[in-house]
């Protein structure tokens, strides 16, 4: 006899608490195999596909293409058994491939496939309500599956009620709060409100982002009624507005975090680069024979850790709770990569221990990850510093952003042919402008003009990182 299995959205790890689904990878009634990829997602991080632990028979879909889910949310149900594929108004009956209703190989985790069985993560219940049911808004995708219509009850989305903002007050204060991700507790903390008195709409009570929202949309209300009752004009239509989640919505809030918390600050000196390329060019000289072509974003990486050995306070971060310095052992560094998805910053690993033949192969098989959207979140996190090249858009200068939790980041501007004195004489040379954003905590502006003056130095005399190789 089959058993019906629920398959949740797992844990994403690196702190990402919910997924956008992007593309459904099977259809109700279709025969799924262990560990078959499912469904694609979006996180704040990256893009992948999700394997189904189960091996079985699709009974049901929850959540449209372009809905959010949280983790812990269904995704679908596998009939696990002897089963036959579910036909439209049909029941299941014999399976090819006479799946077994064992067949799992655990719960997955987004980007890493699927392995051994993991602990249950303890869900948390929410305090008892009043026998009034709640009512799910329409826009609540995890709580009603494709396949059939939904039943009455606690988070069907029937009744009049739907689409409501969350009940204030409709729960017990002295219960536990049902809310799993750290975002919706920032959220609803960064604008007063107890998520105690909010009544959530998702799955067994939980409070959503959405519902957050929905209670700050309410206070804001009251608050201008009270104020002023200037009726308000109906919003333009012709005005489009762009909805910030997925990576565009990561990149966001981690600008906007940066900007924030860190009192940055810029210098920056132009370089002339005329022996850089020319280096460039006598690496490459050998042709394919010699291997891969050293690319300038190498040369300038190699640069980088070099310059970071010699003044290590940039390869830092600060913990604020603590009022400390961390100094990191290490530097992974980051890159900013132009993607059709939006800006992303691959890190390569352990880059001080690399030449660079080494840093230009990573950044190489980095580039070609981010562009075909392959990426996982864990080489997408950790870095210690940035580099970012931003003269392959025709730019000669800019002042970076930091990218949070980081210390400080260079940018490159465009090298082109500029009028330069060299060697007492005016001479055409290709100069570029390179610029330093730095935590103003973790160090003075002697220590980054140091930096960016011996970055400048081996830009302008190659030869010096001979003195680090």
């Amino acid at each position: 006899m089959a058993q019906v299995l629920e398959f949740k959205l797992p844990d994403l790890g690196e702190g990402l608490t919910e997924a956008e689904i992007v593309r459904w990878l099977v259809e109700v009634g279709d025969v799924v195999a262990v560990d078959q990829p499912v469904v694609e997602v979006e996180t704040a991080k990256a893009m992948v596909e999700v394997p189904c632990p189960y091996g079985g028979v699709v009974t049901a879909r929850f959540g449209e293409e372009g809905a959010e889910l949280p983790v812990g949310a269904p995704l679908l149900t596998v009939a696990v058994g002897s089963v036959e594929p579910a036909t439209e108004g049909g029941t299941p009956g014999e399976a090819s491939g006479g799946a077994t209703e064992t067949e799992s190989s655990g719960n997955v985790l987004v980007g890493y496939g699927t392995g051994a069985p993991a602990a249950r993560r303890r869900r948390i219940r929410p305090a008892p309500v009043s026998s009034t049911p709640l009512s799910t808004p329409s826009s609540t995708p995890s709580s009603t599956p494709t396949s059939a219509p939904s039943s009455s009850g606690p988070g069907s989305g029937s009744g009049s009620g739907a689409g409501k903002a969350p009940d204030l007050g409709a729960v017990d204060p002295q219960g536990p709060v049902a809310v799993v991700s750290p975002l919706v507790r920032k959220l609803a903390r960064q604008h007063g409100l107890d998520l105690r008195q909010i009544a959530g709409t998702g799955r067994d009570g939980l409070i959503l982002r959405t519902d957050v929202e929905s209670a700050i949309r309410s206070v804001d209300g009251e608050r201008v009624a009270g104020a002023a009752s200037v009726p308000r004009s109906e919003p333009d239509a012709s005005v489009e507005r762009i909805a910030l989640r997925g990576v565009r919505g990561a990149v966001a809030e981690k600008l906007s975090r940066s900007r924030r918390e860190i009192p940055d600050a810029t210098c920056w000196v132009d370089a002339d680069a005329t022996e850089l390329m020319a280096a460039r060019a006598a690496m490459n000289a050998g042709g394919a024979a010699a291997g891969a072509k050293v690319s300038v974003l190498a040369l300038l990486a190699r640069i980088c850790t070099a310059a970071l050995a010699r003044f290590p306070e940039l390869n830092s971060t600060v913990d604020a709770d603590a009022r400390e310095i961390v100094r990191l052992p290490g530097v992974h560094l980051g890159f900013a990569a132009q993607t059709e998805r939006g800006l992303v910053v691959p890190v390569v690993r352990e880059a001080h221990t690399r030449n660079v033949e080494s840093i230009g192969a990573e950044i190489a098989r980095l580039t070609e990850a981010a562009r075909d959207g392959r990426l996982t979140p864990a080489q997408l996190t950790g870095g210690t510093f940035t580099l970012n090249n931003y003269g392959v858009f025709g730019v000669d200068g800019s002042t970076p952003i930091i990218n949070h939790p980081e210390a400080a980041m260079l940018g490159v501007g465009r090298i082109v042919p500029k009028p330069w004195v060299h060697e007492g004489e005016l001479a055409v040379r290709q100069v570029v402008q390179l610029s330093l954003t730095f935590d103003h905590r973790v160090c003075d502006g002697g220590t980054a003009g140091g930096f960016l003056r011996y970055v400048a130095d081996c830009v302008e005399q190659p030869v010096m990182l001979l003195r680090t190789l």
